[in-house]
């Protein structure tokens, strides 16, 4: 495959993968410009239940993850039927898991909404945007499975479709149910547990007209289910490792003061919407690694590593140049405290620094993603957390505040944290040991 035809396949599938990861952030984002219209009370009750489903959802995404290296090997071996049936196999392991994990937070979720401390009226809004959200648990499940399914046969635009149309519906159904029909919180929260449900009719109708055409089987295969589940769960920790890494970076800040959290919630989140070009590139990666790698052509895989790598390092920094350059004003869009807007200044520009290691970052992680490499993300993401403590440790010990504190801790996470997955995936992505070829990785 040539330069440019490579060029064109990854782009193919690496810019409707940004939009279609763009859109759940979307859902909540609508949820909260709703809901903020019904008082203060409600919109803290959001605050604490959103943080619980962001964790369910970035813990979940392995359902993804799972199933498209496992349908782009059997694509490139030439066997569509496997393909689609080994996707189906990690729709009913999703479906298993979200009744699972609706039916009990809909029993814990006082509980967990008592951990966070909150009293009152935002207690309860909160409590009953979770429950009534716990419904939508197996569909956004389903939802991971099925745009897994399909990027693993290479189609990024059905997925681009589907969360475009869902967020519209989510929107409008909130609007609805929120105020016309009088629920309040909880119809903000029926509204996109709706939306989501029809989501899955619209994947399942897409994956059925797949299935028909490769007669591929839809009832479950035990063995397909333990083997999606087994790679699920290394992919599992290795999420944890990263969730726990910001939690750590968060407690930390917290420590540092009012100000110095605050000013690292908006540096999180400019690194967060970083992440979304950069994690597209690594969708586009997965998917062509492991259709290569199903195909046996190893000179194939190493040029979409290659070239993966060259684009990652070219969007960190057509990413982080605006934000340098910008560091000095972006802070007024997000706070009227011109002492809060200075502080982060610094940061920003140490954010951009680190951009295009992270752009080879987040492609070496798809790379080896897309090879089923999942063992080894998963024991060396505790090796870089051990390493992103430690890294705590030292700036900790430095013991300074305000701008300066809130500098070294922002590039403790986006420098420190990152070089060291940087080595770990490095290594890896050096040698041939993941590059095992055939319908299952060895």
């Amino acid at each position: 495959m040539r330069v440019a035809s490579l060029n064109r396949s990854i782009l193919h599938l690496a810019v409707p993968a940004l939009g279609a990861l763009i859109a759940e952030p979307l859902f909540l984002l609508t949820d909260t410009a709703m809901v903020g219209h019904l008082g203060v009370a409600e919109l803290a009750g959001l605050g604490l239940a959103g943080a619980v489903l962001q964790t369910l959802i970035g813990l979940m995404v392995f359902l993804a993850y799972a199933t498209t290296p496992a349908v782009a090997r059997r694509i490139g071996a030439g066997d569509p039927r496997g393909a689609v049936s080994v996707g189906i196999d990690g729709l009913w392991l999703a479906l298993g898991l979200g009744v699972v994990i609706g039916a009990l937070g809909v029993l814990l979720t006082p509980w967990v909404i008592a951990q966070f401390g909150a009293q009152g009226a935002a207690s309860a809004a909160a409590e009953q945007y979770l429950a009534v959200s716990m419904a939508g648990i197996p569909a956004m499940l389903l939802v991971f499975a099925a745009t897994g399914l399909l990027r693993g046969l290479q189609d990024t635009i059905t997925p681009l479709w589907v969360a475009g149309i869902g967020f519209a519906l989510n929107a409008g159904l909130n609007f609805v149910l929120i105020y016309p029909a009088g629920l309040g919180i909880a119809g903000s929260a029926l509204g996109t547990v709706i939306a989501q449900w029809l989501m899955v009719l619209a994947y399942l109708l897409v994956i059925a007209r797949h299935a028909r055409r490769v007669g591929a089987r839809v009832r479950p295969s035990l063995a397909g289910v333990r083997g999606s589940a087994r790679a699920g769960g290394w992919l599992l920790l290795r999420t944890a490792s990263l969730r726990a890494a910001m939690l750590f970076a968060i407690a930390t800040a917290a420590a540092l003061g009012d100000p110095e959290l605050a000013g690292f919630q908006i540096v999180m989140t400019l690194f967060s919407t970083l992440a979304f070009a950069l994690d597209a590139l690594a969708i586009a990666a997965q998917a062509l690694v492991g259709r290569g790698l199903g195909a046996g052509d190893v000179a194939f895989v190493r040029r979409v590593l290659r070239r993966c790598v060259q684009w990652g390092i070219g969007s960190g920094l057509v990413l982080g140049l605006p934000v340098a350059l910008a560091s000095g004003v972006i802070g007024r869009a997000f706070t009227t405290d011109p002492a809060l807007a200075a502080m982060i200044s610094p940061s920003l520009v140490v954010l951009a620094i680190g951009a295009p290691l992270a752009g080879v970052v987040f492609v070496l992680d798809g790379v080896l993603i897309g090879a089923g490499d999942a063992r080894y993300l998963a024991l060396t993401g505790v090796v870089n957390l051990a390493c992103f403590l430690a890294i705590l440790a030292g700036t900790r010990l430095l013991g300074v505040s305000g701008p300066e504190g809130l500098t070294w801790l922002t590039g403790a996470f986006t420098i420190g944290y990152i070089a060291a997955r940087a080595v770990t995936l490095g290594l890896r992505a050096r040698g041939e040991r993941w590059m095992r070829t055939g319908v299952v990785p060895a």
